[in-house]
């Protein structure tokens, strides 16, 4: 069937969706969420179809931005238009949801549905909540792990070793990359760090990352600043490193869904895409966070391991504590003045604590440095300023202004100092009430939005001492937060 084009320039999320007309589409044997294959000369693509009843008349097709831009279209167009069977992996999705397990072959065919965005956004929720609920096997995370490589790009270094860190999350601040990648860097060894943006969290490094420079590169340009630089600090997501993660990951906001294959996948699917040969693993454990106990830790401890040996990657993992968020910024701009403080040997102990000890096991890691030697050269590199300048030699390249000082942060306009009603021992910070508390406040997507946290545990306190400051962009996001901090008081002091 010939159908002519009609382009609006609205996106619709990333997905292939066209639209015809209600009445025209019934008298065919067209339904809503039908698939159809569209042909312009020789190129091809897999869309969803939409029915509207006004907007389109008889014969005509509306396309959203996504199609017309890959199949190059203009408006009067003609093109081929017929209907499509579903994809061979609808049946193995089905397997899925009845428990069953999935073969190589099963896996591979979701992936590459997920890749080409031959499912649609209920099927592909129907394969997240499946894995979620009946889990997937090692051996199934592991052909997951290897799908999600082969559907994407590759960065090639040729180098040897490659290191790299991941922070399984759960922990508000928490911003150790940004400085272990210069420490590491400035010793000499090659970290190219992709990092995430914020699903459920005040901020992913990305975020943070992005108030000193630019995050979103093409795999052309991320190689040029690794090998100028020895690392970086960019958004994995512009990046087409496991491109199936990325479209899973949508999937699983909404529901603050993580499961566990899933996870395990996408952090080693991204670290291998960048050719990691050696990664750390940081297990933070504490109560409101993803690991709350030391058997979960174990288990996924466990989990990373043999996933690493079939993967033929060195893995380690690191035990820290989740008790309460590390540093005292908690939002992109707050964070990042955390990290330049540090870098330039002020700022929070245990941010600075964190970031070196990880770094000296990334050190060691790496067959360069002696086994208990590791600490004592990455808190060298620190103080001597090495670490300073290899971060404004990054953000240099990363097209952002290297000389950036804390003073040159932005923060939000509006501020609230919430204060302690007793004198006492903080005896609790609750992670979760601190991240809801800063995503009202306009987290991640407000960079200069958050909170400054002036105690942590175990911090003597005294009546009408501060105990966070609150900061937004916006005044009635942080009337809001105030409302829902004076019902429920994220810090306990006895």
């Amino acid at each position: 069937m010939k159908l002519k084009v009609r382009n609006f320039d609205l996106t619709a999320g990333g997905k292939h969706i066209v639209i015809l007309n209600e009445e025209f589409a019934k008298n065919i044997g067209i339904f809503p969420m039908d698939r159809a294959v569209i042909k312009k000369g020789n190129k091809s693509l897999t869309v969803v179809v939409d029915l509207a009843s006004v907007i389109l008349g008889e014969g005509l097709i509306g396309t959203f931005r996504e199609v017309w831009k890959d199949l190059k279209l203009r408006d009067g167009d003609t093109i081929e238009f017929e209907l499509a069977e579903k994809p061979s992996s609808i049946e193995a999705i089905k397997k899925k949801i009845n428990g069953e397990e999935l073969n190589k072959n099963e896996i591979y065919s979701i992936v590459n549905d997920i890749v080409k965005n031959n499912l649609t956004e209920i099927e592909l929720t129907y394969f997240v909540s499946a894995c979620y609920m009946k889990g997937m096997s090692l051996e199934e995370t592991y052909h997951l792990t290897k799908a999600m490589i082969d559907t994407g790009e590759r960065l090639k270094l040729k180098r040897y070793p490659i290191m790299d860190l991941h922070s399984i999350g759960g922990v508000p601040g928490n911003r150790i990359t940004m400085i272990i990648v210069p420490i590491i860097a400035a010793y000499g060894l090659i970290i190219p760090k992709t990092s995430s943006r914020a699903i459920t969290s005040p901020a992913g490094t990305a975020d943070t990352m992005e108030v000193l420079a630019n995050v979103t590169f093409d795999i052309n340009e991320l190689k040029k600043i690794v090998l100028k630089t020895n690392g970086c600090i960019v958004w994995g997501g512009s990046l087409n490193l496991a491109p199936a993660d990325d479209k899973i990951i949508k999937i699983e906001h909404p529901f603050s869904l993580d499961p566990e294959s899933q996870m395990l996948a996408s952090i080693l699917a991204k670290k291998m895409a960048v050719g990691s040969t050696h990664i750390l693993i940081d297990i933070p454990i504490g109560k409101g966070g993803k690991v709350e106990d030391i058997e979960h830790a174990r288990h996924l401890q466990r989990q990373f391991l043999r996933l690493g040996a079939r993967l033929n990657i060195n893995i380690q993992t690191v035990f820290t504590s989740g008790d309460e968020p590390i540093g005292n910024g908690i939002g992109p701009a707050l964070e990042a003045r955390d990290v330049l403080l540090v870098l330039h040997n002020r700022g929070p102990r245990d941010l600075r604590e964190k970031s070196l000890n990880l770094a000296a096991n990334l050190l060691e890691m790496s067959g360069k440095v002696r086994r208990g030697k590791g600490r004592k050269i990455a808190e060298q590199i620190l103080i001597s300023g090495k670490a300073l300048k290899k971060m404004r030699e990054i953000i240099k390249a990363q097209n952002g202004n290297p000389n950036v000082n804390v003073s040159d942060i932005s923060i939000g306009k509006y501020s609230y100092d919430f204060l302690s009603d007793r004198t006492g021992k903080v005896e609790l910070i609750d992670n979760t009430m601190i991240s809801y508390i800063a995503r009202i406040l306009g987290c991640p997507r407000d960079k200069g939005a958050g909170i400054y946290l002036h105690k942590h545990i175990d911090s003597h306190v005294k009546k009408r001492e501060k105990l966070l400051t609150l900061y937004s962009e916006s005044e009635g996001k942080i009337d809001k937060a105030i409302d829902i901090l004076k019902q429920i008081n994220p810090i306990i002091i006895k």
